[in-house]
């Protein structure tokens, strides 16, 4: 039996069904994407009810709630490989609120901007950083992979949203505006995939408690199962 070492070491499928195969999807005659390649960022594990340990310690982040705790694990994650980054893709997963979109869905977000930086009493717009000339106040990030393809506009905040006052975009959540940001910084392509798990209302906590964990079902069926160069 070939080693799994031996087959990462080759750079490419063969297509013969290797037991050890490391490449996604498996046996697929000259695939050279692996799972090595990409880095999975969550906030918390409750979100993914441990059915994502397959991925390993080593490509799965858990970085704590909100843009603080976001920005600084993924940021410390990549300094650990200096100027050579491994990851081709980070995806994040997530829960989070809408108003636009029925709960229960799971959904990409391709677009994102800071909800709760209002600075509207000096003359910037509302999500605007004052004085930062880069990126754009709608952070727009790249991504070949995208199976879903609605590209909606997140808006990332340090409060849960349970009224209209920290309402901007058509979903909302606590980390990937963060997480979107360190990526353009670094320059590598991200996509954010969350579940609708509240209406972002006064129902939302009592929602999201209920609903959290049906959406990492949703995410390894339409998302990690099309998984491919």
């Amino acid at each position: 039996m070939l080693s799994r070492q031996f087959l990462v070491d080759r750079g490419y499928c063969c297509g013969h069904g290797c037991l050890m195969c490391p490449y996604i999807p498996k046996h697929i005659k000259g695939n050279t994407f692996m799972r090595k390649n990409i880095l999975i960022v969550c906030a918390l594990e409750i979100e993914t009810q441990g059915q994502l340990e397959d991925w390993g310690p080593h490509d799965i982040l858990y970085t704590g709630v909100g843009k603080v705790n976001a920005a600084f694990k993924l940021t410390q994650k990549f300094g650990k490989f200096g100027s050579h980054i491994p990851y081709e893709l980070v995806i994040n997963y997530g829960t989070a609120g809408s108003r636009k979109i029925k709960k229960k869905q799971l959904v990409d977000c391709t677009k994102f901007v800071q909800r709760d930086m209002d600075v509207t009493g000096l003359g910037f717009m509302r999500g605007e950083t004052p004085f930062e000339k880069e990126p754009p106040l709608m952070l727009e990030t790249k991504s070949d992979f995208n199976p879903i393809g609605r590209n909606a506009t997140c808006g990332t905040g340090d409060c849960f949203v349970e009224d209209k006052s920290q309402y901007y975009g058509e979903v909302v959540d606590m980390e990937a505006y963060a997480l979107a940001k360190v990526c353009y910084h670094y320059k590598i392509p991200f996509i954010s995939f969350k579940y609708i798990t509240d209406g972002a209302d006064e129902q939302a906590h009592e929602d999201w408690e209920k609903n959290l964990a049906d959406g990492i079902q949703e995410f390894q069926e339409k998302i990690l199962s099309q998984i491919t160069t």
